[in-house]
């Protein structure tokens, strides 16, 4: 079963967006899928996912220099 995980970032544009997806793609399962709504004022970044978990997505983005809170 796949959990949606939603995150409000300080990503800004499709530059950090590119420089993330090789990041984002290694990490997310074959199966899930994840994409940045940039036109949201939160930034927001939406996983779909299997296995992993929201507080790697975070680390991952903020050890880029990024901010990432995950949304209840």
């Amino acid at each position: 079963m796949k959990t949606v995980l939603v995150f409000k970032t300080s990503v800004l544009g499709k530059g950090h967006v590119k420089t993330l997806k090789p990041l984002l793609n290694q990490l997310i399962d074959k199966n899930g899928h994840w994409n940045f709504d940039l036109e949201d004022c939160d930034n927001i970044l939406r996983v779909e996912t299997q296995h992993v978990r929201a507080q790697n997505i975070s680390t991952l983005l903020e050890k880029n220099g990024f901010s990432c809170e995950e949304l209840h």
